[in-house]
């Protein structure tokens, strides 16, 4: 009974999606020329619906071990939120003082 478990990489299961998506084809057939199991492929179908484009590519991320890239643009862009912060603070800071001068 249960082998080694398979793991799909994000780019695996964003083309998947786009084929039943895009093609003519059911999510049953898509899925049995996978080589995957239908009701996977009807999961990854529906964490991907409702997305905004923009956020698509951060679908699926967080699952099994992440490059050395991919781990540095995850640092960046805490990194860069957290400027944008800072940066919004002192801008309202600023902002403030100047008012009390005048």
């Amino acid at each position: 009974m249960g082998g080694t478990r398979r793991r799909f990489t994000r780019e695996f299961k964003l083309e998947a999606v786009r084929l039943v998506n895009e093609g003519h084809e059911s999510v049953s057939a898509v899925a049995e020329r996978l080589g995957i199991r239908p009701d996977m492929l009807r999961n990854w179908k529906r964490q991907v619906a409702g997305l905004p484009r923009a956020q698509k590519h951060n679908i699926f991320m967080g699952q099994g071990k992440a490059t050395g890239e991919e781990e540095e643009l995850k640092r960046l862009r805490r990194e860069v939120e957290q400027l944008q912060q800072e940066r919004d603070f002192l801008k309202k800071a600023a902002a403030y003082f100047a008012k009390e001068r005048s």
